[in-house]
């Protein structure tokens, strides 16, 4: 256990499944008060109820600026207090250069860029106060690129540069600002994304050939390094993309 989080605040989007909802429940085991927001509040109940401990669950979509504006005063309200945000959020869709429309473009863009960037700009006055930090839950695909899923590759590399930015802009205020990028991760956001089942399952096993480590990952494994770069460890680290993906990263496209 990390006694550093015992009575930090610690808000994490996307919460309700796969790596939001490790890293919610990671900082619990920790000692945190968590505030787990995501759009199903039936799996919210489920996942928060079933240790016993309280947690501070909030139903809203990541895209809805006023309403997010609201959770932020929520949590402020509640906690007293901001440590820690993590935008562990995320969409993806397939889609080439040729045939990319532009709502699913939007839709993805909304969810994986514009709604991190907004609630930053919600929480850093409050992370100001407690001289806290931002965990922005990015991919391989930011640090990569690979073909047929444009959009999300173009939305994560955007996100890694809006962490390097906001890491330079806050570090005079102690503000730490840090990405992890995981490379293929067992969770539902491909699924969520429109891959059936079959082909899920298909793809997992393919990439056991496309990570050099010969595996996939698990959320639980992400967690662990979004709770070291939360935490008073790597308080000498900010601005970094770090790679969590069995050496994807170092592969040609294949």
């Amino acid at each position: 256990m990390d006694n550093s989080f015992v009575g930090k605040s610690v808000m994490v989007t996307g919460a309700t499944s796969g790596i939001g909802g490790a890293v919610a429940r990671a900082f619990r085991s920790n000692g945190a008060r968590v505030a787990a927001v995501g759009r199903n509040e039936v799996a919210l109940n489920e996942l928060y109820a079933a240790d016993g401990n309280e947690a501070l669950r909030i139903p809203a979509d990541v895209t809805d600026h006023e309403v997010m504006r609201r959770v932020v005063e929520d949590v402020i309200r509640t906690f007293g207090r901001l440590d820690v945000l993590v935008n562990a959020a995320g969409h993806i869709s397939t889609g080439t250069i040729e045939n990319t429309d532009l709502v699913a473009w939007d839709a993805l863009m909304n969810v994986n860029l514009r709604a991190p960037f907004q609630l930053m700009q919600l929480c850093v006055p409050h992370l100001i106060e407690t001289t806290g930090n931002i965990v922005n839950i990015s991919s391989v695909t930011g640090l990569r690129s690979f073909p047929g899923v444009l959009a999300y590759c173009v939305s994560k590399a955007a996100l890694d540069q809006l962490t390097r930015c906001a890491a330079l802009e806050l570090a005079a205020k102690k503000v730490r600002v840090n990405a992890v990028n995981p490379g293929v991760v067992v969770t539902d956001i491909h699924k969520r994304g429109g891959m059936d089942e079959k082909a899920y399952v298909e793809f997992l096993e393919h990439s056991r050939t496309t990570h050099p480590l010969g595996r996939v990952g698990n959320p639980s494994e992400i967690a662990d390094l979004v709770l070291f770069l939360a935490s008073d460890k790597a308080s000498w680290i900010t601005g970094a993309t770090y790679s969590i993906d069995g050496g994807r990263a170092l592969t040609c496209a294949r």
